[in-house]
């Protein structure tokens, strides 16, 4: 049975060794390892890491208590950091007894260098192992624990480079960070898999994004409502770059975009604006607005873009357009389970 079937997959996901990834923006904390992107030693873990063993980047603001509680949920075998000896990161590897592997950025390339002695598994890797693991926001309950395998992170990127018309002349810029979905898959992953490049920066758009936009010439860029108003607030006077640098689409995801901050980006970058919709448990992309010449809506999510979505009532019978319900979606996407839930 169906059911039968989506246990056993569980069963063997537990028994796969997940690895903590901590990777910090701010480069006081990291010895002058490097003083450029901190995305590239995050984006190297990330890909690395991921096509061998079940990897969790987390949140490199958290505290030691905190990333204790998030370590151990995992059931991290070893943590891999660019962070320095005393640091939050450190010190709960130390209390949980974690083995460390340290990230150490040398020019352009990066290279593992073991602090302890971690756990080796030369097992191949197939399309039904986690590839990553992530927390949910945790909001409404405790955060529950989300396993995307292989398969799934690779449709969702071939979900989202279909509907963005990607191709190996786009170049992402990315400013999302590297510890949440829309960052790791829509930005880093959905590039690479397309043939294309991403530009991994240290995340402080503020004051690097025009500087960025002019020196790298990036076709597109992906961010939160936030990001884009932090952006738009500073588009005035920097005309001259944008002219310069014209970018292909600019796409928002994660929450709603007002309508009038969509309006006014299509104006000051003279480039249209897509609106998506996603969710962790679906490797992120659900829906999304078209590029044109098909019409995109101001404050709608669009139409279904890689999984089916449908409304449901809470018998699970599926409801007319129009009705109030439920959001479900299947698809080749979406995670077969939350972890011991």
């Amino acid at each position: 049975s169906k059911k039968t079937a989506a246990r056993q997959i569980l069963e063997h996901l537990k028994s796969r060794q997940p690895v903590g990834i901590l990777m910090d923006q701010n480069t006081s904390l990291n010895e002058g390892i490097f003083a450029d992107f901190f995305g590239i030693p995050a984006a190297t873990a990330f890909l690395s890491l991921a096509s061998a063993c079940a990897c969790a980047p987390l949140n490199p603001a958290y505290k030691t208590d905190e990333l204790k509680f998030y370590l151990q949920d995992l059931g991290a075998r070893f943590v891999v950091t660019n962070h320095p000896p005393g640091s939050p990161a450190q010190a709960a590897a130390r209390a949980l007894k974690l083995p460390v592997i340290r990230l150490v950025v040398e020019g352009a390339s990066c290279r593992f260098e073991s602090v302890d002695r971690g756990p080796c598994d030369d097992a191949p890797t197939s399309a039904d192992d986690i590839a990553l693991l992530l927390h949910t926001s945790g909001t409404t309950s405790r955060p529950k624990l989300v396993p995307l395998l292989h398969r799934n992170l690779c449709a969702s990127a071939g979900h989202i480079a279909a509907t963005l018309a990607l191709t190996h002349q786009d170049r992402c810029l990315n400013i999302m960070p590297l510890f949440h979905i829309h960052g790791l898959v829509a930005a880093v992953l959905v590039s690479l898999g397309a043939g294309g490049s991403v530009v991994c920066t240290d995340g402080l758009y503020s004051t690097g994004f025009f500087e960025w936009l002019g020196e790298f010439a990036p076709t597109w860029y992906t961010a939160v409502p936030t990001m884009h108003m932090g952006i738009l607030s500073r588009a005035q006077e920097h005309a001259g770059v944008i002219a310069a640098r014209p970018l292909r689409f600019i796409r928002s995801s994660s929450s709603a975009l007002p309508p009038q901050v969509f309006h006014a980006l299509e104006a000051a970058f003279r480039s249209p604006v897509v609106e998506a919709y996603g969710m962790t448990e679906a490797a992120h992309q659900m829906a999304s607005n078209p590029l044109p010449p098909a019409p995109r809506k101001p404050g709608s999510v669009g139409p279904q873009a890689g999984p089916e979505v449908s409304i449901m009532d809470a018998s699970g019978r599926r409801l007319d357009p129009g009705a109030c319900g439920e959001v479900v979606i299947r698809g080749p996407n979406v995670m077969p389970g939350y972890l011991d839930n």
